[in-house]
């Protein structure tokens, strides 16, 4: 009988490559996003809107009993606290960290039936360390980093672990689209960009979505049975700086 997987955020970059891996490990995946996607089984999913996502995960759970949950829906906004407005903070901690809380408030109730359950959120290395023009997004990706920890003393007497997956720089559309934003912005060349991106890392790459998926597939596994509340960084070695 396969086990059964939700993941918001799965239609592109990591989540993707998450939903296509979990896949190939006889998984099965319902992913919760607003892009169309043919990987898994795609629910249409504002993760802005509590209701809708508890409405989509409590109609998944009559049916299977779900045994992972990968949260990683999320934007990114660059800027300082000064240029960041009260709608952009309140639109980056709607969908980063109040789609999280939905997602997980959603799955408990099958999970502790179950008396068992992985949660995953996926948070950042600026959960660890701040970062310059990323006020808004450090904020909540240090709150999901939060999330995890609670979450996984909250329920670990139904033998329930939450862990936040903290990647670094990973080459996704994401990504790509923060330098473009960035090349807009100043006039700088993209390839030049990214090969400073590359020197920071002192692995001089970036990292790839795969990469992040294999580390969430061994995190929601058996073989990661005692490992909750805890903060997995994936990011080349920037943070040991």
């Amino acid at each position: 009988m396969k086990k059964v997987c939700v993941i918001t955020g799965g239609s592109s970059g990591i989540g993707l490559s998450i939903v296509k891996l979990f896949v190939e490990n006889n998984y099965q995946v319902f992913n919760l996003d607003l892009s169309p996607s043919t990987a898994g089984n795609f629910r249409q999913c504002d993760v802005t809107n509590t209701q809708q996502v508890s409405e989509i995960i409590t109609e998944i759970a009559k049916q299977h009993t779900i045994d992972v949950l990968v949260s990683n829906a999320g934007i990114h906004f660059s800027a300082n606290i000064e240029n960041t407005s009260e709608a952009d903070l309140d639109k980056v901690f709607n969908i980063n960290v109040k789609g999280a809380y939905a997602a997980i408030k959603a799955v408990l109730p099958s999970m502790k039936a179950n008396k068992n359950g992985a949660i995953l959120l996926m948070a950042s290395d600026q959960a660890l360390i701040a970062k310059q023009n990323s006020f808004a997004y450090n904020l909540s990706k240090s709150a999901l980093a939060s999330i995890a920890k609670t979450t996984a003393l909250d329920y670990a007497s139904y033998n329930i672990r939450a862990n936040a997956v903290c990647p670094g720089t990973i080459e996704t559309p994401l990504y790509h689209q923060a330098i473009d934003n960035y090349c807009q912005k100043s006039g700088a060349d993209k390839a030049a960009i990214h090969l400073e991106e590359e020197k920071l890392q002192p692995l001089q790459r970036l990292g790839q979505p795969e990469e992040v998926a294999e580390l969430v597939l061994f995190l929601a596994s058996d073989k990661a049975k005692f490992i909750t509340g805890s903060l997995q960084v994936i990011d080349g070695g920037y943070t040991a700086q």
